[in-house]
């Protein structure tokens, strides 16, 4: 169910009670400028129904207000001439939220507008690689929870005979990256702790040799051929 505490700027203004300037309507959902822009063309998506923050937002809500964010998107940067664009969320006061009623950020960019949303995080050191993992195994390990939060029968998530197939679905694909998961670690395992010796290349005996290199870690964790 939507909460309901406390006063609400955008319950005022989808009641009609303020003044602003909608660039998308439907039954679940509108659209409008952000009356603070970070440029020209930034706009709000935002549920008709009060729900306070991403915790709050049913999934099949929450996916619509997406979709309606990219569909926007597109059309921001024709009308503004900006390429590049953030979409962002936040969702809890720790996260920047202040308006309490759910909404998503369309901001088209410009080169040195001086907004920046900073990653990697530059505040933050590279944490070992076993914490890494043992992150992502707890991540996995509560996706396969068939009573975890977001998608128990009754929790505002897909019910009944849809929860199950879900379940299935998500428990499948997780045990597939799992696996994926599990081939990277060793495959670093195999570059960081076994020397390659060089080979020479079979087809032309003229070419250099080549060697076996150990791949290097991107900020994101994705794997980087060392060069």
């Amino acid at each position: 169910m939507p909460t309901t505490t406390g006063h609400c700027t955008f319950c005022d203004i989808i009641r009609g009670a303020g003044e602003v300037s909608m660039c998308y309507e439907d039954a679940d959902a509108l659209a409008f400028m952000d009356i603070q822009p970070v440029n020209a063309g930034h706009l709000l998506v935002v549920p008709r129904a009060h729900y306070e923050s991403l915790a709050d937002v049913p999934p099949q809500l929450a996916m619509h207000l997406f979709d309606i964010s990219m569909r926007l998107a597109g059309v921001v940067r024709q009308v503004t001439g900006c390429e590049d664009l953030n979409i962002v969320v936040n969702s809890g006061a720790a996260a920047g939220q202040d308006v309490f009623h759910y909404h998503v950020h369309v901001i088209p960019r410009r080169e040195h507008d001086g907004f920046d949303i900073p990653l990697p995080f530059g505040g933050s050191a590279m944490p070992d690689r076993t914490l890494l993992d043992a992150l992502a195994a707890q991540i996995i390990s509560t996706l396969r929870d068939p009573m975890r939060t977001g998608n128990a029968e009754g929790s505002g998530a897909l019910g009944g005979d849809d929860a199950r197939r879900e379940r299935r679905t998500t428990s499948a694909r997780v045990g597939r990256r799992a696996d994926a998961a599990t081939e990277r670690v060793r495959a670093l395992a195999t570059f960081s702790d076994t020397p390659r010796p060089a080979f020479r290349d079979d087809v032309d005996d003229a070419a250099p040799p080549r060697r076996w290199t150990a791949p290097r870690e991107g900020a994101h964790g994705e794997l980087r051929r060392a060069d």
